[in-house]
């Protein structure tokens, strides 16, 4: 049996840590005992990159707003299907995600951080957010465990009726805020909607080959 080995232990703001773990040729990201993330499963972080992309193919230079890097699938599958002219900001609260990005995981990261479509933001999503008005196309969060949040406290405040006005600000018309979730919420869903979204909830599969939990994205829109 292989063991599991501890890499790195990153803190918080607001108290808890993060541990990086290396199991054979997979990684993971731990809360706990909670895993967070891990090398065998990306699917559905994928999919929030793809299925964004679908809703606004006719958009030529896209501004897409990234909250939380993870393990940067959802930010490879938007590089892979947006064109030269699109832009992506990726905001990432906590340094050691990046650090171990491009250090113990930088084959997987394969420079992508480094794209010249890209622009890195070490800062709390939430206040990225606040401080604009119809900037993005589209926002995607895959922060936390969802609207339940399980990492950090301060997290909730993008799931609240204020924090989805200010992302309906951010949003430029017809934009689409996409949210990946562990799991369903429909009190949140509602919630969505009497924010003003035009909500569309998909369900997808933890791993890439349709195999795995199944999690949930919001597509919200923006009239």
């Amino acid at each position: 049996m292989i063991p599991r080995e501890l890499i790195d232990v990153a803190a918080i703001p607001g108290g808890k840590e993060l541990w990086l773990y290396r199991h054979g040729r997979d990684f993971m990201i731990v809360l706990e005992g909670n895993e967070l993330m891990s090398t065998r499963m990306s699917g559905s972080e994928e999919a929030l990159a793809n299925l964004t992309c679908d809703r606004l193919a006719n958009r030529p230079a896209p501004h897409f707003l990234i909250g939380g890097y993870g393990m940067g699938f959802t930010l490879r599958a938007a590089l892979a299907r947006l064109g030269a002219q699109a832009r992506i900001t990726v905001v990432e609260l906590v340094p050691e995600i990046i650090e171990w990005a491009q250090g113990p995981m930088a084959a997987l990261e394969a420079g992508c951080l480094l794209d010249p479509r890209v622009t890195l933001v070490e800062r709390d999503v939430a206040q990225v957010i606040a401080e604009e008005t119809a900037h993005y196309d589209a926002i995607l969060l895959d922060v936390d465990n969802g609207p339940d949040g399980l990492v950090r406290k301060g997290n909730n405040r993008l799931y609240t009726p204020t924090g989805l006005g200010l992302a309906m600000k951010a949003l430029r018309p017809g934009g689409v805020l996409a949210i990946w979730s562990a799991g369903p919420d429909p009190v949140f869903a509602r919630r969505l909607e009497r924010a003003g979204f035009a909500v569309d909830e998909v369900v997808v599969r933890g791993r890439s080959n349709g195999k795995g939990p199944r999690h949930i994205i919001w597509f919200a829109a923006k009239p």
